[in-house]
């Protein structure tokens, strides 16, 4: 068994490390958005900020767009026009894709300053990219309803979750020297 653990110790290393950068992050935020419940913002601070951001870039872009809240669903419906088009949910804020990112990362975790300053930069690329994906669904969702289900289940969560994955490549490739030597 000693022999098994000392072959397969990096494979070992890398699933504990993700497994439990994954369950601490989770847990950790699991508590912010309880603590948020009831907080200032609807329905959480940052699901808040990405749907104002959202609908300012929108506003940008020369739609005219209405941000309010939604009890009901518990998130930050956008509409153009006078047209409900999309509603911003707790999962739709990037923070589990963050996570989920982070937790590779870490589990492939280089030297200290190198592997923070790729975190921070993945993680706002992360989160620019879901925003500029929020905002091209709405748009697709205002023009194109009647493609909803496939829009939203099967195109943009592409778009997300490719970026993560490319992200996890460059990381991978920029410790390959540093692994060989």
């Amino acid at each position: 068994m000693r022999k098994l653990f000392r072959k397969y110790k990096s494979v070992i290393r890398f699933v504990t490390l993700f497994i439990g950068t994954y369950l601490v992050l989770g847990i950790l935020y699991s508590v912010y958005l309880k603590v948020s419940e009831n907080g200032t913002y609807f329905p959480d601070y940052v699901t808040n900020l990405v749907a104002k951001q959202s609908a300012a870039v929108l506003n940008g872009f020369g739609y005219s767009t209405v941000l309010m809240p939604d009890a009901i669903d518990h998130g930050m419906l956008i509409t153009i026009n006078n047209e409900y088009t999309v509603n911003i949910v707790e999962g739709c804020n990037s923070v589990s894709v963050i996570i989920l990112f982070v937790a590779f990362i870490i589990a492939f975790a280089g030297n200290f300053k190198k592997t923070l300053l790729f975190l921070f930069a993945g993680a706002v690329l992360i989160y620019i990219v879901n925003i500029i994906r929020i905002v091209i669904l709405t748009i697709a969702l205002y023009k194109y309803s009647e493609y909803e289900n496939i829009l939203h289940s099967v195109v943009f969560p592409g778009i997300i979750y490719s970026m993560v994955f490319i992200l996890w490549m460059v990381w991978v490739r920029m410790l390959k020297p540093t692994s060989a030597k």
